[in-house]
C-alpha cells in the first residue's frame, strides 16, 4: 500500500513514461550502430548497373507506404507503422519508399520556409529507427510534384505570399530563385538532421537506401525539358555536396522526351513526351545514381484490353532495362507499379497477373546481371487504414496468393546471389 505522502506520484510518473516509451518504440533493442553479429551496417552502393551491399549484388523487392511519417506523429498510431515494417520484413522485402516531406499540410514537417515542426521530425526519426530495427532500407522522397502534402504548389504559394514569387504557376518551383533557395534549405535541414533516437545524422545512416529528389516531376511550362533539366542538375549536385554516402534518384515516371526516337514507339501516347521531362536526358546526369520508372498501364490506357496492357508493360520495362544496360550504365528501379481496382471488370486475379509479369521481368533481368534492379509496388497498408487507401492500395497478407507471390519473388532474387549477412531472415523465409 502506498502512503498518502506523495510517493505515488513519482511511481505513476515513471509508469506513464514506460507506457509512452513502449508505445513509441515497441521492441526496439537499440542496436542501431551495429548488426547482431557486431558488424557495422553498410551503405548500399552502385557498381555499374547493379546495387551492391557488402560486395554482393542486391536486388530490390519492396513496396510503397507513403504514410509512415504522417502516421508516426501521434504515438498511438505508431504500432501501425511497426506492423507494416515488420510484415514487410517477413515477406522478404528489402526497401520501402516513403515520403520525407509534408509541406504546409496537416502535421506538416515544414510549416513554412525554413520552419519545421519538431514533433513531425521526431516522427520521421521514429520511422527510420523502426525500419533499421526490422532490416528495411528506406527510399526517402523529398518533395511532391503533385499537390498532396503541399508539393511544389505550396512552395509557390509561400513565395507569392512573401512577395518574392516570379509567377503564380506551380512550375515556377523549378525556375524561381527564391523557391530554389527554399528547397535547398529544406534538403540541407533533412540531410543533416540528427535522429533523436539513433543519434545518427540522416546523411550518415545506412538505413536510408537513397534519396529521391521529387515524386513524378513534370514541367509543362517548358516542354523542351531545359528548365527541369537545369533544376535536376543543380539539385542533384547540391544533395551530393552534403551527402556523398547515399544513392540518389529522380522520382521519374520514365517518359521519353520529344527528341528521343522512343517517343513514338514506347511512350504510352503523344502527351507523354510533352511534359517537360526526358527519361534518358534526365537520368544521364552524373549525380543521379539510378533511374526511376513508374508503371500504370491501366491509367495510361483506359480503353485497352487487359492483355494489351500486359504487352505494353513488357515493352515498357524491357525498353528501360535496355536503356540502363546500353545507354545509361545505371540500375533501373520501377519505383511505383499498380493495377487499379477501379478498372472495368477488375479482378484480384488480373492484378496478380500484372504483378507476376512485372516481377518475372525483374527476375529474368537479374538472372542475366542486367540493369533491372528491382520494383516497388504501390501501395501497402495495414488493417484499419481505409482513409489512406486509394484504388491501388491493399493489405498484402489478407490475400494468401498475393502474399505468396511477393515472398516467392523475394526468395528467388535472394537465391541468385549469396545473401549479405545483413539479411539473415531469408534463411528462415526461403
Amino acid at each position: 500500500m502506498v502512503s498518502g505522502n506523495g510517493v505515488c506520484f513519482p511511481i505513476l510518473g515513471f509508469a506513464s513514461f514506460l507506457l509512452f516509451f513502449y508505445m513509441s518504440f515497441g521492441s526496439l533493442r537499440f542496436s542501431f550502430l551495429f548488426e547482431e553479429d557486431g558488424k557495422p551496417l553498410s551503405f548500399v552502393e552502385r557498381n555499374g548497373t547493379q546495387f551492391v551491399l557488402d560486395g554482393k549484388a542486391l536486388y530490390v523487392n519492396g513496396w510503397n507506404s507513403y504514410w509512415l511519417m504522417g502516421q508516426s506523429v501521434e504515438v498511438y498510431n505508431r504500432p501501425k507503422v511497426r506492423e507494416m515494417l515488420q510484415n514487410g520484413a517477413k515477406m522478404g522485402f528489402t526497401v520501402c519508399r516513403t515520403w520525407a516531406f509534408n509541406d504546409g499540410d496537416y502535421n506538416a514537417l515544414q510549416i513554412s520556409p525554413g520552419h519545421f515542426d519538431e514533433q513531425t521530425f521526431k516522427a520521421l526519426d521514429y520511422v527510420i529507427a523502426e525500419a533499421r530495427q526490422n532490416g528495411i532500407r528506406l527510399l526517402l522522397s523529398l518533395v511532391n510534384n503533385l499537390q498532396a502534402y503541399g508539393g511544389k504548389t505550396q512552395y509557390v504559394k509561400w513565395a507569392w505570399e512573401e512577395g518574392v514569387g516570379l509567377s503564380s504557376s506551380n512550375d515556377s518551383f523549378f525556375f524561381d530563385p527564391s523557391i530554389r533557395s527554399y528547397f535547398k534549405n529544406y534538403v540541407k535541414t533533412v540531410l543533416t538532421r540528427k535522429n533523436t533516437i539513433t543519434k545518427i545524422e540522416y546523411r550518415n545512416d545506412p538505413t536510408i537506401f537513397g534519396w529521391e529528389l521529387i515524386n513524378e516531376p513534370r514541367c509543362m511550362y517548358d516542354p523542351s525539358g531545359d528548365t527541369l533539366q537545369e533544376w535536376l542538375e543543380e539539385m542533384s549536385s547540391f544533395v551530393k555536396s552534403i551527402d556523398k554516402n547515399h544513392l540518389l534518384t529522380i522520382g521519374h515516371e520514365g517518359f521519353y522526351g520529344p527528341n528521343d526516337l522512343k517517343d513514338s514507339t514506347v511512350n504510352p501516347e503523344y502527351w507523354a513526351s510533352r511534359l517537360g521531362i526526358d527519361f534518358i536526358r534526365n537520368s544521364n546526369i552524373s549525380n543521379i545514381d539510378f533511374t526511376s520508372v513508374h508503371i500504370y498501364a491501366d491509367h495510361w490506357f483506359h480503353d485497352q484490353s487487359f492483355e494489351d496492357q500486359l504487352k505494353f508493360v513488357s515493352k515498357w520495362m524491357l525498353s528501360h532495362i535496355e536503356d540502363g544496360d546500353n545507354v545509361l550504365n545505371k540500375p533501373v528501379v520501377f519505383s511505383e507499379y499498380g493495377y487499379s481496382e477501379f478498372n472495368k471488370n477488375f479482378s484480384f486475379s488480373d492484378r496478380e497477373k500484372m504483378y507476376r509479369r512485372i516481377t518475372d521481368i525483374i527476375y529474368k533481368s537479374a538472372k542475366k546481371n542486367k540493369s533491372g534492379a528491382g520494383a516497388l509496388v504501390w501501395q501497402y497498408l495495414v488493417g484499419g487504414m481505409n482513409e489512406f487507401s486509394d484504388e491501388y492500395g491493399m493489405v498484402p497478407w489478407e490475400s494468401s496468393s498475393t502474399h505468396s507471390l511477393f515472398i516467392e519473388q523475394s526468395c528467388r532474387l535472394a537465391k541468385l546471389k549469396q545473401l549479405p549477412q545483413q539479411y539473415p531472415s531469408f534463411k528462415d523465409l526461403c
